[in-house]
């Protein structure tokens, strides 16, 4: 299956960013770039993250350090709560 992508310079116009932040995002692991011939593509399935960053960072006024702990957070929380809901499924098997 095919990947589909947004060049950068398309999603930072459309949100009114400068390029540069979108590349401190890579930096601090928070989005995924694709380089394809010099050119910088952000994965579309990326898009979702990227724009609530975004919201935290211009919304909340929240530096990259911030959101990156914050991020880190949330990925444990929805990890966590995946865990529970296999217990709860296996669990229900015994009752």
């Amino acid at each position: 299956m095919e990947q589909e992508y947004i060049l950068i310079t398309d999603f930072c116009t459309s949100h009114n960013i400068e390029t540069h932040f979108v590349m401190e995002l890579y930096d601090y692991g928070l989005v995924d770039i694709v380089v394809k011939e010099d050119t910088h593509y952000l994965p579309v399935q990326q898009l979702p993250k990227a724009e609530k960053i975004l919201r935290l960072h211009s919304d909340l006024d929240i530096n990259l350090e911030g959101i990156a702990v914050i991020t880190r957070l949330l990925n444990r929380m929805e990890k966590m709560q995946n865990e529970i809901t296999q217990l709860n499924n296996k669990l229900d098997l015994y009752r």
